[in-house]
């Protein structure tokens, strides 16, 4: 299980969009996704264009013997690796020292380098970033690994319609065993195997848990004017009633309710809550769309939690909830292919996804499995109703279906993952 680094051409595209500017890169996404992989993916890149009199200079601010402990050890330690041309600077785990911004900015302006930073929270980019760098920055949001890549780490690529996955030398897979193996274990790039265990996950993705809990929510708590997040028991509670329930509309009120049997807690705690486990990028809030008035709504958003292993391991490795752990998955998915992500409200029916990027509008419902004739027509009642023509598609994970029913697309879950 010793970490490789994985090719993603996908983020790293997206990381040298707006290379050799005075744009600050910043990577952010929850711990141990692969930020410091891809900033290791782009210095490469850039190292290997072979253009002499280019200097490099790597940071990872969580290393305590740098000796970088304030923003201006920070200034002198870069400063001190400027070359004669272009400096190529990539700052791992910025949020580590206070005051960073000033440096950053001084060294953009004094400087001819190209930044590239990383960091787990997004208190990072919650005005800090904007203010201090006056919109200078491009932001590169990052996710665990996609079933492709996730399939591509283990050694495996798709053959015969996507139906098997080859290996060389080895044994065929099912590719719809290895997405049940995905959806359970998830996507976290330094345990992505087939040789994963349960205990080595579970291992694994506790540890992954106490370090966002403790590094990124409580102690950025600790330190702050105002100590909304302080009990570590409580944080737990909200973080499993989210994880059980990704897929579900959910209110702080409502949240609140289900949780006073186990513990007393007003609706303002439990918001101030899944706001710290949102910012962490433990989950992603989905927010209803209404399909009539063409508008985001404020109220009853959807939770997805950032990688369906760490459900697992909330959860205790449950299988009995699959169709709504596949949504979550699906959701992932489409992130990953840039599109913004909301739950469509039309009158009293639901889409699961209303999906826009750059222009285009796709509308998705996710189903576990519509053999079911009475299953079938719930999940595309909701499609049928939206009059205008953009793409509708049903993505289901089990089951043979045509490839269209009334222009609706019937999307395999090989086909939608690997395509």
């Amino acid at each position: 299980m010793s970490p490789k680094l994985l090719q993603r051409p996908t983020y790293l595209e997206r990381a040298l969009m707006f290379r050799d500017t005075d744009l600050v890169k910043v990577v952010t996404g929850v711990r141990r996704c692969g930020k410091s992989s891809l900033l290791q993916l782009v210095r490469e890149h850039i190292e290997g264009e072979g253009v002499p009199g280019r200097s490099f200079a790597s940071l990872n601010l969580e290393d305590r013997e740098s000796g970088v402990r304030t923003d201006g050890d920070l200034y002198e330690w870069c400063k001190s690796r400027m070359g004669e041309g272009k400096t190529y600077l990539f700052l791992d785990e910025i949020q580590r020292v206070e005051g960073w911004h000033d440096a950053v900015n001084s060294l953009r302006v004094g400087f001819d380098c190209d930044i590239y930073l990383t960091g787990s929270n997004a208190f990072l980019l919650s005005g800090e970033l904007a203010t201090y760098l006056s919109g200078r920055y491009v932001e590169v949001k990052m996710l665990p690994l996609t079933f492709r890549e996730y399939s591509d780490f283990c050694g495996l690529r798709p053959a015969e319609g996507n139906s098997i996955m080859l290996r060389d030398g080895g044994d065929p897979v099912l590719t719809e065993d290895l997405i049940m193996r995905y959806l359970r274990f998830g996507g976290m790039p330094a345990i992505a195997s087939l040789a994963t265990t349960q205990a080595q996950h579970e291992a694994y993705l506790s540890s992954l848990y106490e370090t966002v809990v403790v590094r990124d929510i409580l102690d950025r708590e600790r330190n702050a004017t105002e100590r909304a997040i302080s009990n570590p028991d409580m944080l737990r509670l909200v973080c499993e009633f989210l994880a059980d329930n990704v897929g579900n509309t959910m209110s702080a009120n409502g949240i609140a309710g289900a949780l006073s049997q186990t513990a007393k807690v007003t609706d303002k705690t439990v918001a101030a809550y899944v706001k710290a486990l949102n910012d962490a990028y433990a989950f992603y809030p989905a927010k209803r769309y209404d399909l009539h008035g063409k508008a985001v709504l404020r109220t009853l958003p959807k939770q997805y939690i950032v990688d369906t292993g760490l459900r697992s391991y909330l959860m205790g490795y449950r299988e009995s909830d699959a169709g709504r752990v596949f949504e979550n998955a699906v959701y992932l998915q489409l992130l990953h292919d840039g599109w913004s992500v909301h739950v469509g409200k039309l009158y009293q029916k639901e889409v699961d996804f209303v999906c826009i990027r750059e222009g285009e509008v796709l509308y998705a419902q996710v189903t576990d499995s519509m053999v079911d004739e009475a299953t079938r027509e719930r999940e595309l009642a909701p499609l049928r109703s939206i009059a205008d023509n953009h793409p509708k598609w049903v993505v289901a994970r089990q089951g043979i279906y045509p490839p269209d029913i009334d222009g609706i697309r019937i999307v395999r879950a090989a086909d939608f993952f690997l395509n």
